[in-house]
């Protein structure tokens, strides 16, 4: 088999930290290579050396067996290497033809008639049928997946990366991705594809490499692995055990329940499928999935950020169904996005501003803010989770991730919540600031306060929760006790397509 490209012996090292260990990695003519990994295994760390975005602490990085050095995501795209990111790199505004062409227009003169042309031809490649005028803003997700992949070609790519590309894709667009590899096999691209979805591994992909702890641990053709086999090289050990608490947790009052919910899929969201859960005081509920499985779309239903179609929520035995977001807070619901740069921070207020906005009603007096009482609280508030701070009047964005996350769970806290919805807590913070972030989210629950949380990491289930409930596709697939769980059965049911 002829190679397209090929990592050989890299490492990555950021300080003391090394991503990864002499790692050899090939991509082929015709061939899908499949990388699969637990998070932080390091397989996107090996694609963004790939495509130029990182580059080797060692080893090399050959092109055509030739040893090269990629400076930057443009260099590599003239070398034939692209990548389609999980998170789409599109111009909502701009005509599909418009981004396809977006590189190539800095060249010179707009061409506008004749980028329309190859976009169409591109897109024809591709089995498709986009209106290059049409604004990216109006495609499907999965329309805009393909146009991401138009915009690589455009670059003469032989080398295509893609990155979790069905995260967010109906079951029938994930058919139309895969007759466009199939395509794009058959015309010589050499295909990198990373995923978590198991069974759709298999089918698409010619070779199986298995990443763990930022090393290569496993190969295997296609043919010949199975999904036991994959999920017994990416945990090390069979079944492997890590429980939160053997003891199961005293039971507490029911604070949040949810009954039924349901919900069609639209562009932006998933859909959800007859969901019934509940979180009683005390209780740490881990909401475990892939990307796009729903957990996002279940916390957002529930906080009435997204509309049910069917099914109810009852907030300590009352029905808030059909109340406003407003009104759910003032009953005792909060939530903190995933997103804290986008749906979180107030980047132009300080610490203490940013933790007691969702609070102000209590310290005014007469329309005025009582400065004392706000600060006093505030103060409180900061001593409680341990936020790290020089004051309440630091800039927010001079904190580090983890205190920024203590900040927003701090904002939560401060009207009092009975129960409080966490999406991907820990996302974008290190190692030690997760450690502080779950010893709060253990602190909270022990105060009484019904915690659920959503995660991708099947460790951070293990290691907070009390209780896991795995959803695939819009569905509850598993729902147990920690001290029931391991590894495996989770990761097995995550990748379900019916309940378990």
């Amino acid at each position: 088999m002829v190679e397209l490209m090929r990592a050989s012996g890299v490492k990555k090292r950021y300080g003391g930290v090394t991503a990864l260990h002499g790692v050899d990695f090939a991509v082929e003519v015709g061939r899908v290579s499949v990388l699969i990994g637990e998070n932080g295994a390091g397989k996107s760390t090996l694609m963004r050396i790939l495509a130029g975005i990182e580059t080797p602490s060692e080893g090399e990085v050959h092109v055509d067996g030739h040893p090269v050095r990629l400076n930057g995501a443009r260099d590599a795209a003239a070398r034939g290497i692209g990548m389609v990111h999980q998170e789409l790199n599109l111009c909502p505004n701009l005509s599909v033809a418009e981004n396809i062409f977006l590189l190539g227009s800095r060249k010179g003169l707009l061409d506008r008639s004749g980028e329309r042309e190859k976009a169409r031809a591109l897109l024809a490649r591709l089995r498709q049928n986009i209106d290059p005028d049409r604004r990216v803003a109006t495609l499907s997700i999965g329309e805009q997946q393909i146009v991401e992949i138009a915009k690589a070609l455009a670059e003469e790519c032989r080398v295509l990366i893609l990155d979790e590309p069905t995260s967010a894709l109906s079951e029938a667009e994930v058919e139309v991705l895969f007759e466009v590899i199939g395509d794009l096999k058959r015309s010589g691209v050499g295909i990198v594809y990373i995923s978590h979805r198991l069974e759709e591994l298999l089918r698409v992909g010619d070779s199986i490499t298995v990443m763990r702890d930022g090393r290569i641990v496993a190969r295997s053709e296609a043919a010949d692995a199975s999904v036991g086999w994959i999920i017994e090289q990416m945990l090390g050990e069979k079944g492997r055990l890590k429980r939160a608490n053997d003891l199961a947790p005293e039971e507490g009052e029911t604070v949040l329940a949810i009954s039924g919910v349901s919900r069609p899929r639209d562009r932006t969201s998933a859909a959800l499928h007859d969901i019934s859960m509940e979180a009683r005081a005390g209780d740490i509920v881990a909401l475990y999935g892939l990307l796009g499985s729903g957990r996002t779309e279940l916390m957002e239903v529930a906080f009435g950020a997204r509309a049910a179609s069917d099914g109810t929520i009852t907030l300590k035995g009352e029905d808030i169904t059909r109340l406003s977001i407003a009104q759910r807070v003032e009953r005792g619901l909060l939530f903190v996005s995933e997103d804290r740069k986008a749906q979180g921070l107030f980047a132009n207020l300080d610490v203490g501003r940013n933790m007691a906005v969702s609070d102000l009603a209590s310290f005014a007096q007469k329309g005025v803010i009582r400065a004392a009482s706000e600060q006093g609280a505030v103060g409180r508030m900061i001593a409680r989770l341990g936020v790290k701070t020089a004051s309440a009047r630091t800039a927010i964005t001079a904190l580090s991730g983890g205190n920024q996350q203590k900040a927003l769970i701090g904002r939560a806290l401060m009207p009092g919540p009975a129960a409080l919805l966490l999406d991907e807590p820990t996302r974008g913070i290190d190692v030690g600031a997760r450690s502080e972030v779950f010893a709060t989210i253990r602190q909270l629950a022990a105060d009484g306060l019904a915690v659920v949380f959503s995660t991708s990491d099947v460790l951070e289930a293990l290691a907070v929760a009390e209780r896991i409930i795995v959803i695939a596709k819009g569905r509850i697939t598993l729902d147990i006790p920690v001290a029931q769980a391991t590894e495996a059965r989770l990761i097995r049911a995550a990748n379900a397509a019916a309940a378990a």
